[in-house]
């Protein structure tokens, strides 16, 4: 049976989306099944999302605009949808990071975001909060398009080397992982760095953090605990953060040695091994 739930379109992104699926689909005489064979999925789907019960890909809204020939319109929609799935504590984080002209990070833990694959942002994001994991790896997917934007930042990543030995997610999750890390050697705007186990003590033994540079506004430093991120412009608090970096940088391997390093853990503890347990990686 068609789901004819009574959508408000302004509640919220998702609900804004499913109310202009469903009114665009209509304009055009189709029924809910006959638009999902026209864009390679179920009726079933097409209802859930247009009853926001689903969260819309990206793939899924280029096909829909070819389909009911929008002019793009679900495409651009689409982002709004996908941002909106993100925290409300990281959406503010979020957006100053899609403005920004220069950033720097330096992660203890995991891989950045921009940088995750999305088997790998599975594994993470699914770690604390199995529910909605589709969702949240969907949005951090479409944060990455500012990496493929006509005028991308420059984006300069320290790695903690206890972050290319973390399996997350298994053999495979990891050797693809670092593998995409490795695909941006040649890229004149991302650049990765390995802090080695023999650089000791360091100034992010704290923990990781972000640095963002724009060009008509204050730098900013970011930060997060186990509960929330914390976002700030003090002018103090970012000079330390720059400071903290520089020495970070300075005493993590060259960019060339980094991507050697990172193609070594790759073949040595995630290479081919006939009888290996995919789990048995530490």
């Amino acid at each position: 049976m068609v789901n004819i739930r009574h959508l408000d379109p302004s509640a919220s992104p998702l609900d804004y989306y499913g109310a202009e699926l469903r009114r665009y689909r209509e304009a055009a005489g189709l029924s809910q099944k006959q638009l999902g064979s026209a864009v390679f999925c179920t009726g079933s789907l097409i209802g859930q999302i247009e009853t926001a019960h689903k969260v819309p890909t990206r793939e899924f809204s280029e096909r829909v605009d070819v389909a009911l020939e929008t002019e793009g319109a679900f495409s651009r929609l689409v982002g709004l949808v996908l941002r909106s799935q993100l925290p409300s504590w990281f959406q503010p984080y979020a957006d100053m990071e899609a403005r920004a002209t220069y950033i720097s990070t330096f992660q203890a833990q995991v891989v950045y975001g921009l940088l995750q694959t999305e088997e790998y942002a599975r594994a993470v994001i699914g770690a604390p909060e199995p529910e909605g994991v589709d969702e949240l790896v969907a949005a951090r997917m479409e944060r990455q398009r500012i990496l493929r934007k006509e005028k991308p930042p420059l984006v300069w990543v320290v790695l903690d080397e206890a972050v290319l030995c973390r399996p997350m997610g298994g053999r495979e999750v990891m050797r693809n992982q670092l593998a995409h890390l490795l695909s941006f050697r040649n890229q004149r705007r991302v650049k990765i760095q390995v802090l080695p186990f023999s650089a000791g003590q360091h100034p992010g033994l704290t923990g990781g953090f972000n640095l963002l540079r724009f060009d008509d506004d204050p730098d900013i430093v970011y930060t997060e605990d186990f509960v929330q991120g914390h976002m700030t412009a003090n002018p103090d608090s970012v000079s330390e953060g720059w400071l903290h970096y520089d020495q970070l940088q300075a005493a993590a391997l060259s960019v060339q040695d980094s991507a050697a390093l990172i193609a070594h853990v790759m073949e040595e503890r995630y290479g081919d091994q006939p009888g290996a347990d995919s789990r048995d990686v530490a």
